[in-house]
């Protein structure tokens, strides 16, 4: 069985078997998931407050107004469970991704290592970034949405439905916002070259668009509108690849 060799918590050298990686990559969930637990319980204290503000403004533009209701006698509880659960994990996202680098970094070289901790900083805000920019841009999409059959049917949406949507949107929006810090550490690593990003650019269009269409609910306005975030970021990438491969 093929062996890697990794730093162990005193410094010293030692070597990993496969199994030793499965052993870690378990011990990095776990944590993650604690980290999670403890941070949706405060947002499960305060998750109505938590509900106004992300549920509401999404609709401040839309045209007709939707009315929210549930039709099951436990959604109200369970979606307070979706509340804390989605709260503690926007919460809890610099541990997560502290404990995914860190699951990494054995694979790094000395020196690559050094770009762990400033990895994980920019990991947790470029997250923070896509949440925040779909979190904006849904009042638009929800106009768009809502004012479609304008005449024709009044919008009601179910609590439940509604809020796994925007959940949805928002962590595809945050998880695809990686992708320039991925393409730095990639670049870093010595995986991907600028030159690799651009020759590669017709291929990579066809994927985003692929992507888009995966990670957002199936229709084709917010597949389209997360396209071309992605796009911009793809360009972002090879620019970050760049500087980052003078740096290496």
């Amino acid at each position: 069985m093929t062996e890697n060799v990794a730093e162990g918590e005193t410094g010293t050298v030692k070597e990993m078997s496969f199994l030793d990686h499965l052993e870690e990559l378990r011990w990095r969930i776990v944590k993650m998931a604690v980290a999670v637990a403890i941070t949706s319980i405060p947002c499960g204290i305060f998750w109505k407050q938590i509900c106004n503000v992300v549920m509401l403004y999404p609709l401040s533009m839309s045209n007709p107004r939707p009315h929210l209701y549930y039709n099951s006698p436990i959604e109200g509880v369970m979606l307070s469970f979706k509340i804390a659960i989605g709260a503690g994990i926007v919460v809890a996202i610099p541990v997560v991704f502290y404990q995914i680098w860190k699951f990494v970094a054995p694979a790094l070289f000395p020196n690559e290592k050094k770009i762990v901790l400033p990895t994980v900083i920019a990991s947790s805000f470029a997250f923070l970034c896509g949440i925040v920019f779909c979190y904006l841009w849904l009042p638009h999409l929800f106009k768009i949405l809502t004012s479609y059959a304008h005449g024709l049917a009044d919008p009601m949406f179910t609590i439940g439905t509604y809020f796994n949507f925007i959940l949805k949107l928002c962590l595809a929006f945050g998880l695809v916002f990686e992708l320039p810090v991925i393409a730095f550490v990639c670049t870093r690593m010595g995986v991907i070259s600028p030159t690799f990003l651009i020759k590669h650019c017709r291929i990579a269009i066809i994927i985003i668009f692929i992507v888009a269409a995966i990670l957002t609910p199936p229709e084709p306005i917010s597949q389209i509108l997360m396209a071309v975030p992605l796009l911009l970021l793809y360009g972002i990438s090879i620019l970050v690849s760049l500087a980052a491969g003078r740096k290496r």
